[in-house]
């Protein structure tokens, strides 16, 4: 099983190959410089949302991503494309957008941290979906992993209280989303291979997003057109050394790296905006981490696929 966000959405190759020896460091390395990428295009996000709708900037994140990639995903020619599973793919298309857009409407209303840290909550889900979806039984030691996680989520969520933000259940649909989409990951890469998978999320994402942008667009100013740009390279290099790292070693041992993500969104609140976050999201943050890391391990022996979102969006399982 690999890491994922509703942001971290393209899947790009699978893991070394069984006869390849590890290499933590640099695996763990590669993906601490993805949880900064991801950390810098969450802030961009929260930036041009100032000036900009969601739609908008849902609508160009996967467009340009189909840009950026097109000359790999193309190079097998148009018949590499044909696909017999269109209904996966619209399932995988349709919940991995969705995850996006709530994942980007959370990072323009909560601090920075809350937001990527709730869209990191998705191992806790992906089990539940799995569950559901595809009749998966989930061992007694994973159960308790999962509750350690609500419970984290339940001390930074803090329902009742007079803190609670209803904007921060918006975050954590992305993640439920997120797992979906994740899930439709895995049950496509049973008889679609990679390429296909990519370029079908980035045309559905880009077709589902584009009458919402267009009913709320607004001409942005050129420095806002440079951060979206720079938001979308920033995402797409991320995507790919994250999937760089997970050739040198498997989700299991260099997963949690990508836990690093809100620790670096934490700095770009206090320096860009000047949050910090409280003692009560700090637990809860631990809580959550503890219990993602656990689940990973647990279900370590999955072939692992880097694939989102990324949003976040997302890899397989």
């Amino acid at each position: 099983m690999s890491v994922a966000t509703a942001e971290y959405d393209v899947p790009l190759m699978t893991h070394a190959s069984p006869g390849q020896p590890f290499d933590i460091r640099r695996g763990a390395l590669l993906m601490i410089v993805s949880a900064l990428l991801f950390a810098g295009m969450a802030a961009g996000v929260r930036v041009i949302s100032r000036e900009m709708p969601n739609a908008p900037i849902v609508f160009f994140r996967h467009f340009l991503m189909l840009v950026f990639l097109a000359p790999w995903l193309l190079r097998g020619g148009r018949g590499a494309l044909r696909t017999e599973d269109l209904r996966g793919h619209l399932v995988r298309g349709l919940a991995g957008v969705a995850a996006v857009s709530c994942y980007f409407y959370a990072i323009a209303r909560l601090p920075l941290a809350d937001a990527v840290l709730l869209n990191q909550s998705i191992p806790l889900f992906v089990p539940l979906v799995e569950r559901v979806w595809l009749g998966e039984s989930i061992p007694p030691r994973l159960w308790r992993a999962l509750l350690v996680g609500f419970g984290g989520l339940l001390l930074i969520l803090r329902p009742g209280s007079g803190v609670f933000q209803p904007v921060a259940l918006v975050g954590l649909a992305s993640a439920v989303l997120a797992s979906v989409a994740q899930v439709g990951i895995r049950r496509l890469t049973r008889t679609e291979p990679v390429t296909r998978i990519v370029f079908y999320f980035g045309l559905i994402a880009s077709l589902a997003a584009a009458p919402p942008a267009a009913l709320t667009w607004r001409t942005p100013s050129p420095a806002t057109w440079a951060i979206l740009v720079l938001m979308c390279v920033l995402a797409t290099i991320g995507q790919l050394t994250l999937t760089r790292a997970y050739v040198y070693a498997p989700a299991a041992r260099i997963g949690p790296f990508l836990y690093a993500g809100p620790v670096f969104a934490g700095v770009l609140d206090w320096l860009l905006w000047g949050q910090l976050p409280d003692r009560l999201f700090v637990a809860g943050a631990v809580l959550v981490v503890v219990a993602a890391t656990l689940a990973l391990r647990i279900r370590h022996a999955a072939p692992v696929l880097a694939a989102t979102a990324v949003d976040p969006s997302l890899r397989s399982d």
